[in-house]
């Protein structure tokens, strides 16, 4: 039996975990808490007011975007927090994409002076989109807008900070913050039997006391078995996906061109052509 369905806590990489967690307005707590840690130098969030998650563009035939989580701040600042399992082609474009729905949003009608409130994309990924040697012990990875030759930020109103879990590696004797705290029960609340003590406290009694399986209705179970189970699917695709080029022989160099390549925006058909993966390992990555 899948590990998750027997756990003592929801695994929050889970659609269905996620959402319960934290995109729930009696649990906003901790998406701000957890927003704190991740955005902290750009100050301190006090409340959030959820915004619809399905976002429509100004005519019928513009494309919609559907975000995990959408949310404004106290100062009319711009939130979408999504969670990624495994990566897609086009990731980063995406994200832009994604980010110009609250930018136009901010349009009024008649006379305006362009003046923006800020968004922030926030993005949790089971997988590492970053693979330079160099970044393997930077797991938040934060990304503006600035000037090439001084690096002064340009503007602070369109923000990018993803969150490679992956490249997280600490045990729970290393953890010396709450962003280490957070990064951990994301990776480990589903496999976790009790609260450590290393989580307790604060804002960290709340997570164990919501994410407890034994409080869910027979519906959310459901909702939650399906949810643990499309995520196993995913996660078993790319390890699959994985040890296949292995057994076959093919050298996991090629696994890093046909990223590199992906995030070039090659077609599908050119990176098989060049790197002899299959479009089935490729999708997977």
């Amino acid at each position: 039996m899948n590990k998750n369905l027997t756990s003592t806590y929801i695994n929050p990489l889970t659609d269905f975990g996620f959402k319960k967690l934290f995109a729930t307005e009696s649990n906003k707590a901790l998406l701000i808490d957890f927003l704190n840690e991740i955005i902290k130098e750009e100050g301190c969030i006090t409340d959030i007011k959820y915004q619809p998650t399905l976002q429509l563009g100004s005519t019928e035939a513009d494309r919609k975007a559907i975000f995990d989580i959408f949310c404004k701040n106290e100062n009319g600042e711009f939130f979408i927090v999504e969670m990624q399992k495994a990566r897609q082609p086009y990731f980063v474009d995406r994200s832009l994409f994604y980010s110009t729905f609250p930018i136009q949003s901010q349009a009024p009608q008649g006379s305006w002076n362009f003046e923006l409130k800020a968004v922030y994309t926030v993005a949790l990924l089971d997988f590492k989109l970053f693979e330079d040697i160099a970044d393997e012990d930077y797991f938040i990875e934060k990304i503006y807008l600035a000037r090439e030759r001084t690096k002064a930020r340009y503007s602070k109103k369109l923000n990018f900070i993803f969150v490679e879990l992956p490249k997280f590696k600490k045990n729970i004797e290393e953890l010396k913050t709450n962003a280490d705290r957070w990064l951990y029960c994301f990776k480990h609340l589903g496999q976790l039997e009790g609260q450590p003590e290393e989580l307790s406290g604060g804002v960290f009694e709340t997570l164990f006391k919501e994410a407890e399986i034994k409080k869910l209705t027979h519906i959310e179970m459901e909702q939650y078995h399906k949810s643990v189970l499309e995520y196993s699917d995913v996660r078993d695709a790319v390890d699959y996906a994985m040890e296949r080029g292995r057994n076959e022989g093919i050298n996991l160099r090629n696994f890093e061109i046909a990223k590199n390549l992906l995030d070039l925006h090659l077609p599908i058909n050119d990176i098989v052509k060049t790197t002899g993966l299959t479009p089935e390992q490729i999708l997977a990555l």
